[in-house]
């Protein structure tokens, strides 16, 4: 910031501007009044001028001096990173501003404690723990966070590591050719853009796209978002996951035919505050205070809100329609 400062004019220039000033018309003779008139004037002008130079320099010397900074510190430094990979598609959205975090601190126990089980491994019904009554924690990233502030996305085919911790193996209904590897932006609890990987049929990968775009635009917040391994299946039950996934090779729950999961054409949401429930039977187990539908708690899915009707766009099937039981974290194409 430049600050001005007004000096006080010098006495000595003063005195001359007094002296022109004050000299009369008619201290002289009436024959010389128009010419003399003319050169007082001029006089009083140049002392004026005078003087005001004079109040400028003094008032530059007495301000303290202003340099100019280096240009170093006034330059934004911007690393560009290129990354090559086969990617066939990149949409990036409008990046929300963003604010300052309100996510809750995750308690030590989560994923770690192990629930009690009958003889044939399932587990009695369940009361949510207090510290998940509002269940809104940060990120724990897996992959690096976005570099773009805005929704991006890139798909490839399934191959690699990614394929490697997935759950396919020889016998699953659909091979690996058939499937896409899916990396896109989602908004956190935390109030954070984060980066999520999906695996999904490769004809419906576009359509997916669009759909998380949606939910990052509107800042529907998902806790995390990876690939399910074979040791998350082996895994003892904790009852507090809350992974949004989509290709499982899997059976349907309860039952011995492929789930739409294992085909890569069906997709779960935050299934912590949008649990599967039939009669005494609620998964995640811990979720059975997410049941109640009228908590309209952040990430949790409802008839009309952004969630439906994004996959109802791309003619998928919610879960939370059904009748016979109700899955209000799952989508799928086939409505099943």
């Amino acid at each position: 910031m430049l600050r001005f400062a007004i000096a006080p004019m010098p006495a000595d220039c003063w005195h001359r501007w007094q002296d022109a000033s004050n000299t009369s018309y008619l201290d002289l003779p009436w024959f010389g009044l128009t010419t003399v008139g003319l050169m007082l004037r001029l006089a009083r002008r140049s002392a004026t001028a005078l003087c005001l130079m004079a109040s400028i320099s003094a008032c530059a010397s007495a301000a303290p001096s202003v340099q100019a900074a280096p240009a170093s510190s006034l330059a934004t430094t911007t690393t560009s990173t290129t990354t090559v990979a086969t990617t066939t598609d990149i949409i990036t959205t409008a990046p929300p501003t963003t604010p300052s975090s309100t996510a809750a601190t995750r308690p030590e126990w989560l994923g770690n404690r192990t629930l009690p089980t009958d003889g044939d491994g399932n587990v009695a019904p369940q009361t949510t723990p207090e510290e998940l009554l509002d269940r809104r924690l940060p990120t724990l990233d897996t992959l690096p966070p976005p570099t773009s502030k805005g929704f991006t996305v890139t798909v490839e085919p399934l191959a690699g590591e990614p394929l490697e911790r997935s759950t396919w193996v020889e016998g699953c209904p659909v091979p690996p050719e058939e499937l896409s590897y899916l990396t896109l932006t989602f908004w956190g609890f935390d109030e954070r853009p984060h980066t999520g990987e999906l695996i999904v049929h490769s004809t419906v990968d576009d359509d997916v796209a669009a759909v998380f775009e949606q939910l990052y635009a509107a800042r529907f917040p998902i806790e995390e978002m990876r690939i399910v391994t074979q040791a998350d299946l082996d895994a003892d039950p904790t009852g507090d996951t809350n992974n949004t996934t989509a290709y499982v090779c899997r059976p349907i729950t309860g039952g011995t035919r492929f789930s739409e999961h294992a085909y890569g054409l069906a997709i779960d949401i935050n299934p912590f505050h949008n649990p599967y429930a039939r009669g005494d039977l609620v998964l995640p187990e811990l979720a059975t205070f997410f049941q109640d539908r009228r908590l309209d708690h952040p990430g949790q899915i409802l008839e009309g809100d952004v969630v439906t009707e994004a996959f109802d766009q791309i003619g998928w099937s919610w879960g939370g329609r059904w009748t016979s039981l109700k899955d209000y974290q799952h989508f799928s194409l086939k409505n099943r």
